[in-house]
């Protein structure tokens, strides 16, 4: 296969197509007529993108482009409506899509923008493997081994730490060392950049 192309279009007729076209061209092909749904889907761990309409009845094209860009390991987004401007095109551009298509589509014209998007993050999708495997480490800790993480992160003293937990400055230390194994970090500065990747915030002793 030549790479994974996620498939977003409420028109069944119109999805339709598309996957056939892309899966005669080789392309693994996973389609959802809802928006919502394929934001639950989990980051794919290999070279991928994304063939969006623009208008979807529950969230639309847009909103799609920059939760994708928020997530910080965004995949590449060709942008397709049936109501193509330069307004729209420029906007879609500024939001992040890689490419702008309208409907009906020439089937060279997306091949060719699927396959230019496919490059565009294959040098990229590492970071989305570092990033899901930093999620799967936050998702190990316990509630009070991420209340510790929170604190720890802020730049919080042992003892602070502890006052802040409300135990001893032993088992402080012993939450911090579990906090820093699960995580895989390496050191302090290890631990607060990936942080700041998952986008956690600071906890603060009081």
């Amino acid at each position: 296969m030549k790479g994974l192309v996620f498939v977003v279009d409420d028109d069944s007729a119109v999805r339709d197509a598309l996957c056939n076209l892309l899966g005669a061209a080789g392309y693994q092909v996973r389609a959802f007529a809802a928006a919502a749904d394929f934001l639950g889907e989990a980051l794919p761990d290999a070279p991928a993108c994304v063939v969006l309409d623009l208008r979807m009845p529950d969230v639309g094209g847009f909103d799609v482009v920059a939760r994708l860009t928020g997530s910080g390991a965004p995949l590449p987004v060709i942008m397709l409506t049936g109501f193509g401007t330069i307004s729209l095109s420029v906007r879609a551009m500024k939001a992040g899509a890689v490419e702008f298509l309208t409907k009906p589509v020439l089937p060279e014209a997306l091949l060719r923008a699927v396959d230019d998007a496919l490059a565009c993050d294959a040098g990229r999708f590492h970071i989305r493997r570092e990033l899901a495997q930093l999620r799967r480490c936050l998702d190990s800790l316990t509630p009070r081994e991420r209340q510790t993480m929170e604190l720890v992160i802020g730049g919080l003293l042992n003892k602070q730490v502890a006052d802040a937990l409300g135990v001893s400055e032993i088992m402080a230390k012993t939450h911090k060392r579990k906090v820093m194994e699960k995580m895989r970090a390496r050191s302090l500065p290890d631990l607060v950049r990936g942080a700041a990747r998952l986008h956690i915030a600071v906890a603060r002793s009081r």
